[in-house]
């Protein structure tokens, strides 16, 4: 075995990749939800399914929250199930955008009123953080305007920051803010976090404990998002991730089912600054809401892709590559991270399972366990988890 090899299985041994609870109940797409046997009606049923995939991935030991989606009356009883069951409780994320009073905006609003009440949602989230145990609050605002003159664009900017400011400052210590921006949606003339730049400005304004968080299906077609990870990095601004793949807008399908090569390019570029570990300090999550696909598979899919993405990326020839770049040989350059991508790491990953006593096919592994089966009987009656719970 080659130092490079044994050092990837090193690092992918202490990788791990956060779930996403919204993604095990029922979603669907603009025009219908579409239900499926089994899935949880709480956060409890989430988290047992959210053990299912650490258990044949090992590699997804932790699972955020969506507030007000998995409220509960006990957080703490909440973190002490995840605790049983071998997980823990994540990034809290809140949710400024399915209440009517949001429909100009929420933090951002001209009503003074919404934003105090936006800004009350946020500060109950940190509260969680400290019952639960999460170092992490992730924002993400659906403000905006669709029409020129709708609202000052200054102003709401104005209004953002001093939320921020007022959430920041109730941060515990080993808390973080972590800002989350998109191109587009559910406004169409302005969205008030619309790119990284912005993101970062108001991190930077705010101090150390706010970071970006970058969603791979937040941009612009064509954007080169490794650029954006580099930047960031080099800042000392990165935070985390929202791993998805999309086609068109933000599809939230599974990370790297659409452009692989993508999640690739972005992997090689943390792992060039040795971040992709557990102690990275960066927060990687997955975030997809599966409408058509199972929900446990397809969350082993997923983290079983980042894998496969790390693994390629850990095991690029960096001294090769740079002795290319510094003589200038675009060719061989190139090629020295094409060898890695075209590399075949399933054995390896294989292997690294069966060493850490799992299965080295987790999707088998799952599909053969009866779980699925099990769920379909148990969880008849009660209203299923999905958008909205």
């Amino acid at each position: 075995m080659s130092d490079r090899t044994a050092h990837a299985k090193q690092v992918l041994a202490a990788q791990t990749i956060e779930l996403p609870s919204w993604a095990f109940g029922n979603s669907g797409t603009r025009f219908k939800v579409f239900a499926q046997q089994g899935v949880p009606r709480d956060p409890f049923e989430k988290l047992a399914d959210a053990a299912q995939v650490n258990q044949y991935t090992g590699a997804a030991g932790s699972v955020a929250l969506h507030i007000p989606w998995d409220k509960v009356d006990d957080y703490q009883a909440l973190a002490a199930h995840a605790a049983d069951l071998g997980i823990r409780i994540g990034t809290i994320n809140s949710n400024t955008f399915q209440d009517d009073d949001y429909m100009l905006g929420s933090v951002c609003h001209p009503d003074p009123a919404v934003r105090r009440k936006a800004t009350a949602h946020l500060l109950e989230c940190v509260d969680i953080m400290d019952a639960t145990g999460s170092t992490d609050l992730k924002l993400w605002f659906a403000d905006g305007t669709n029409y020129p003159g709708q609202d000052s664009i200054a102003d709401r900017q104005d209004r953002l920051a001093d939320v921020l400011a007022q959430v920041y400052a109730r941060l515990g210590d080993g808390q973080r803010l972590l800002l989350e921006y998109k191109l587009f949606e559910p406004s169409f003339y302005t969205m008030d976090v619309p790119d990284w730049g912005t993101a970062y400005a108001h991190c930077l304004k705010l101090g150390p404990k706010a970071q970006v968080v970058i969603d791979t299906g937040h941009h612009a077609p064509g954007t080169n998002i490794e650029f954006i990870v580099a930047m960031l990095l080099r800042e000392g601004k990165l935070g985390g991730f929202d791993f998805n793949s999309r086609f068109y807008a933000d599809d939230d399908l599974m990370v790297g089912s659409a452009d692989p090569f993508q999640l690739f390019r972005i992997m090689h570029e943390l792992a060039l600054r040795g971040v992709v570990g557990a102690d990275s300090g960066i927060a990687y999550m997955l975030d997809q809401c599966h409408n058509i696909e199972p929900k446990i598979p397809g969350q082993i899919r997923s983290v079983m892709n980042v894998q496969e993405a790390t693994a390629k990326a850990l095991l690029v020839d960096t001294d090769a590559l740079a002795v290319a770049q510094a003589a200038g040989d675009v060719l061989g350059a190139n090629a020295v991270l094409m060898d890695a991508y075209n590399t075949d790491v399933r054995p390896l990953l294989a292997e690294l399972r069966e060493e850490q006593g799992l299965d080295a096919d987790p999707m088998a592994a799952y599909a053969a366990s009866g779980y699925a089966e099990k769920i379909k009987a148990d969880r008849q009656g009660g209203r299923a988890a999905g958008w909205g719970a």
